[in-house]
């Protein structure tokens, strides 16, 4: 492991039953460095979920879980830190989570639900004016994922797929420098699938996705970890885990003539 690193994990355990619980996953240890885009696949149950989740601070873990401090807001700026010791604003200024589509239920305009990505960024206040740079940036995120012609609109009357890409501008606009993928294309139909996979990985410094649909995986990540059993299958460039004995052996079949298969059209 080096010392360039956005996120690393030693030894991580996680899980949702307590200490008398049965760990998801145990013994992970991975690094981030900048600019992967990283897909965790596995079988179901084999712990992604719980993984990103861990990663997220959604779920305590035990073991280390380092982020370098990358933002030029911070005093501990290029310091590793233990993601549990950061502050709640600290960890939205380092990772963002795009998590699965989900309905919105107050009366935002696309504008301002965007806007929200820009809260870790400012003082005080629940509803602290706009700085030139929240302007900015809400802009661009907006401009970036093809969302900025529905500005005015109540995210109440927008499709699925329009829904999701707002939900992805606002973590864009959160300018953190790793962006975390919850299984984001769930509920989507193909076009708006690709559509969540490209603009997440073209906007994106870093990231990490979990992905059930591995030609999605493949699309997004440079790299696969492979889960299963909720330890550490096979980590390495996508296409060798694609075509390695450990992923068969984790979905029971040829994943990759599997995937050839299914891509060809009769």
């Amino acid at each position: 492991m080096s010392d360039a690193f956005v996120l690393r994990a030693e030894s991580l355990a996680a899980g949702y039953g307590g200490k008398t619980g049965i760990d998801a996953v145990a013994g992970v240890s991975f690094e981030v460095s900048e600019g992967e885009k990283i897909a965790l696949v596995g079988p179901n149950g084999s712990g992604k979920t719980t993984l990103l989740r861990a990663i997220a601070g959604v779920i305590p873990y035990r073991g280390r879980l380092t982020v370098r401090v990358r933002d030029a807001m911070s005093a501990r700026r290029g310091e590793a830190v233990e993601r549990a010791e950061l502050r709640p604003k600290e960890a939205a200024r380092e990772i963002a989570l795009l998590s699965q589509l989900s309905a919105s239920w107050f009366p935002f305009t696309v504008e301002d639900a965007v806007a929200l990505g820009r809260y870790a960024r400012q003082k005080s206040g629940f509803a602290p004016s706009r700085t030139a740079a929240d302007r900015a940036a809400i802009q661009d995120a907006m401009e970036s994922c093809g969302v900025e012609s529905l500005s005015g609109a109540p995210l109440s009357r927008l499709s699925g797929g329009q829904l999701q890409r707002v939900f992805l501008a606002r973590a864009i606009a959160q300018d953190a420098h790793l962006l975390l993928l919850d299984e984001p294309t769930n509920h989507l139909d193909l076009r708006y699938q690709i559509e969540i996979v490209d603009l997440a990985r073209a906007n994106a410094r870093s990231a990490i996705g979990v992905f059930h649909d591995l030609s999605l995986a493949a699309r997004f990540a440079d790299r696969l970890i492979l889960l299963d059993g909720g330890t550490i299958a096979r980590d390495g460039p996508t296409r060798q885990v694609i075509d390695s004995d450990e992923m068969n052996r984790a979905y029971g079949i040829d994943v990759a003539e599997t995937l050839r298969a299914l891509s060809q059209t009769r």
